[in-house]
């Protein structure tokens, strides 16, 4: 007896599943006319047709079959991937009870509820055609709820050719990378999903063309990226996330910070310096009623952060002249989001 309550598949009917899509996908020319994308969704047909035919194997639910035509036969003559693969889904939950308490968290509001330890996911022994599919159907509902590292777990390994829903798997594959600021994951997971523009959704395109953008322009470092990781912490703890990886979050924030100001105060003194010093004398006293030219030294009051220090302890005075120095090159909206920053940290330690 195979664990839960499935017969092994047949070799040539995983086979037959995984190459559906590649069946259905034109021959590539050996012109210059443009190339096929690389991936086709299957026909809703062939997928019946290969579930049934594993359903039919399976002795401990002799009623599967007849439950499962009924699904089937209630899907529109074209339905969306999303409809596809939860018909599918709903198959598996007729004969497997692992798959049935899958499908019915999944069909719950995005609570976000303590999650299941779901270990026959990972099991080798699990068919392919079941796995992959409900680690897609998980992933989904699990990036929808925010969960993105939970989801990234599912869904990250998976390739279009393994799922009957591939343009809905690029798609939350690159919602996950960019909502956990994977740069290079994210263009290479939206890119694939735009050689198939055609064939999928047009939310979906829609949205990874700004994601695209949005990827595009972000450098690791930048006060943006310093934001965004300040928001991913704020997202993490909201969600009950905390311990060792949002402490190195903060941690690389708080170095990046510590990389920002020196480099702002380094501009300055360069200004500084090639303004001759700003030292004006003057032979005689200025009049009260003329303005002086020239800068002041520029000098700071010297401030000892990061590795040494921890932000969240700086005195307030030193807290304070730092989120200037940085409102006076950034818009004001970052300070605001600095400062909120440092008091919820220091409100986490208090607790």
């Amino acid at each position: 007896m195979m664990p839960h309550g499935l017969k092994p598949i047949a070799l040539p009917l995983t086979v037959a599943l995984l190459g559906l899509i590649a069946a259905t996908a034109p021959a590539q020319s050996t012109d210059d006319a443009p190339q096929p994308p690389a991936w086709r969704p299957p026909q809703a047909e062939a997928v019946r047709a290969t579930v049934m035919a594993w359903l039919d194997k399976q002795a401990d639910a002799p009623d599967a079959p007849a439950a499962a035509g009924k699904l089937w036969a209630a899907l529109p003559d074209e339905p969306s991937e999303a409809e596809l693969l939860e018909c599918l889904a709903g198959t598996f939950a007729l004969a497997d009870p692992d798959a049935a308490a899958l499908l019915e968290l999944c069909s719950r509001p995005k609570s976000r509820p303590a999650l299941p330890d779901l270990p026959w996911l990972a099991d080798e022994k699990t068919p392919p055609l079941l796995a992959d599919n409900m680690r897609l159907l998980y992933g989904r509902w699990l990036a929808q709820a925010s969960l993105f590292d939970e989801s990234h777990e599912q869904i990250s390994a998976l390739t279009p050719d393994r799922v009957v829903a591939p343009a809905m798997l690029l798609f939350y594959q690159s919602v996950v990378h960019h909502s956990l600021l994977q740069k290079e994951s994210g263009l290479a997971a939206i890119e694939q999903l735009l050689d198939g523009a055609e064939q999928s959704p047009r939310r979906y395109v829609a949205v990874a063309r700004l994601m695209q953008q949005d990827l595009e322009k972000l450098d690791e470092d930048s006060l943006d990226h310093i934001v965004r990781r300040m928001d991913d912490v704020r997202r993490r703890l909201d969600l009950g996330r905390g311990g060792k990886r949002v402490r190195e979050i903060e941690d690389g924030v708080i170095e990046s910070l510590d990389k920002l100001i020196k480099k702002i105060e380094e501009e300055q003194k360069k200004q500084n310096s090639g303004s001759g010093g700003g030292n004006l004398q003057s032979r005689s006293p200025a009049s009260d009623s003329t303005p002086m030219g020239g800068k002041g030294p520029g000098e700071v009051t010297k401030r000892n952060i990061g590795s040494d220090s921890d932000w969240g302890d700086l005195p307030p005075k030193e807290r304070e002249e730092t989120l200037q120095q940085i409102g006076r090159d950034f818009p004001s909206h970052y300070r605001d989001v600095i400062e909120q920053y440092f008091r919820s940290l220091a409100a986490e330690e208090e607790k």
